[in-house]
């Protein structure tokens, strides 16, 4: 991409997703949910009967939308490419963690920046504790930490997470018996499906144009002082601060937010988890989807890691709630840091600097 272009793309891209975003909430998606990929597809999970939390259950199109949008326009500017074989292994377990600190925050790092448009101040703390996760994995890798490069793989490989996207869309139109919905709670709150899926193939295809990743800013910035996808953050906050002045929907404060706890500490330490897995993947979770989109089998590999960690978060009682974290939850995030730590340390090869590419 066009060195001079990069930082334009990138503001168009923050700026349309936070306007997306917010007005998928206006028509319907959770208060300062209009798009989050932790909370989608923990929905998602529990639709598929991975968990039985009722209240979050629901195929959110979103997901389908940014998977497909990414594989058309990769198609499009010929740069989908069937990859994968870095460490698939130790790829899901890292992302299973990364979505578990995710769920004691109650949100992605795309959430966090479109909560503090919504005027939730636990929001900064969960991005002081993000950009300190971000810190800790740029550490490791100026240790040498890395997952190994991806090998071409059969084209059909690189299709597969596209047509998991296509039967999800289909399940969600057929409702067959097996797939649950709720009744109650943030799943039964959505926008109208075919909106939904616009809004995630708009989101889905900037994503993969501009490479927007929530994690890669404060990354790029920590190890190659590159400020440039930090306008990612301000385009998003900024987009979505003007779409909630203009409806309403900015409310200043700690307590009270929709689908938010405001325990400091553990609000710190699900998005440092967070930030540190998203470091050690190479992206965030978004751009994991994106990359699953792009014909990465690493990618795809994140996202089902992603969606069992869901499911585990539900199961276990690891999830945070508005009455707060529960001891479950703070068990498996500290647990995270040390496991993550451990994926590191014996991944590291402690000469070798430099950073993963999102």
């Amino acid at each position: 991409m066009n060195e001079k272009k990069w930082p334009v793309m990138l503001l168009a891209a923050g700026g349309v997703t936070g306007a997306l975003a917010v007005l998928l909430t206006v028509f319907g998606n959770p208060a300062n949910m209009g798009i989050c990929v932790a909370c989608f597809i923990r929905d998602t999970a529990g639709a598929l009967g991975l968990h039985s939390a009722a209240t979050v259950q629901y195929l959110r199109p979103e997901i389908a939308g940014f998977i497909g949008g990414a594989f058309i326009l990769s198609l499009a500017r010929r740069e989908f490419r069937a990859s994968g074989g870095s460490a698939p292994l130790l790829r899901f377990f890292i992302s299973v963690f990364v979505i578990i600190g995710a769920l004691v925050f109650l949100g992605c790092p795309l959430r966090m920046v479109l909560r503090l448009a919504g005027g939730d101040m636990n929001a900064l703390v969960g991005l002081a504790g993000f950009v300190s996760g971000i810190a800790l994995g740029s550490v490791m890798l100026k240790r040498g930490f890395s997952l190994g490069r991806a090998h071409d793989q059969p084209r059909v490989s690189g299709f597969m997470m596209p047509a998991l996207a296509v039967a999800l869309l289909v399940f969600l139109l057929v409702r067959p018996a097996f797939i649950r919905f709720s009744e109650t709670g943030p799943g039964s709150m959505h926008a109208p499906a075919l909106l939904a899926l616009a809004a995630g193939l708009v989101v889905g295809g900037i994503a993969q144009t501009s490479r927007m990743c929530m994690a890669g800013g404060f990354r790029d910035m920590i190890l190659i002082k590159n400020p440039s996808m930090l306008l990612v953050y301000a385009a998003v906050f900024a987009a979505a601060l003007i779409g909630n002045l203009l409806t309403g929907r900015v409310h200043v404060g700690f307590a009270g937010q929709p689908i938010a706890h405001n325990d400091f500490v553990w609000n710190f330490l699900g998005m440092a988890l967070a930030g540190y897995g998203s470091v050690l993947l190479g992206g965030c979770p978004l751009r994991q989807t994106i990359m699953a989109g792009e014909g990465s089998a690493d990618g795809a590999v994140c996202v089902l890691g992603l969606l069992v960690g869901a499911a585990i978060s539900h199961n276990f009682g690891l999830a945070a709630s508005p009455a707060g974290v529960p001891l479950n939850g703070q068990i498996a995030c500290v647990t995270g840091f040390v496991v993550l730590t451990c994926i590191a340390l014996l991944n590291s090869n402690g000469s070798r600097k430099g950073a993963v590419k999102a």
